[in-house]
């Protein structure tokens, strides 16, 4: 295969790849709505009440007990809540690269043309600052090595 063949590939991939990547993430958004309006708290008590007896039924004297049960619980919360940290910390990391890209965008966008420039009369010069002794608080500080 020919090295633009092999570009243009690569490109309709990552085109494809994006497309994804947002269907999934509002899917995902989708989701997590749902699923939060789900959870009523009578189906909360619900499944707390059928997960307990449940838990009581199944119990086998010496392998599964009340403080086992409550272990893998907790573990298995914990590895949902890294699980949703892991996504937000994603939608983050999009969300900085975004706002990137739209500074890079108005940095091009407010550059003004060299003609432009050339017409704008010269600014004055800045005085420079007066030399002077440090007050005592800032003595001690960063703020007296001017």
């Amino acid at each position: 295969m020919k090295f633009g063949a092999l570009q243009r590939r690569v490109k309709r991939c990552e085109q494809v790849m994006a497309v994804r990547l947002g269907e999934t993430q509002d899917h995902w958004n989708v989701l997590s709505q749902v699923w939060r309006q789900g959870w009523s708290p009578l189906r909360i008590v619900v499944v707390g009440l059928a997960g307990g007896f449940i838990a009581g039924k199944l119990e086998v004297p010496g392998k599964v007990n009340g403080a086992r049960w409550l272990q893998m619980v907790g573990s298995v919360s914990s590895l949902f809540a890294s699980a949703q940290a892991a996504f937000a910390s994603v939608v983050a990391a999009q969300a900085a690269e975004t706002a990137d890209d739209a500074a890079d965008q108005v940095d091009e966008a407010a550059v003004p043309p060299p003609a432009a420039a050339a017409a704008r009369p010269a600014a004055r010069p800045v005085a420079e600052p007066e030399l002077r002794e440090p007050r005592p608080a800032e003595a001690a500080t960063e703020m007296s090595e001017r």
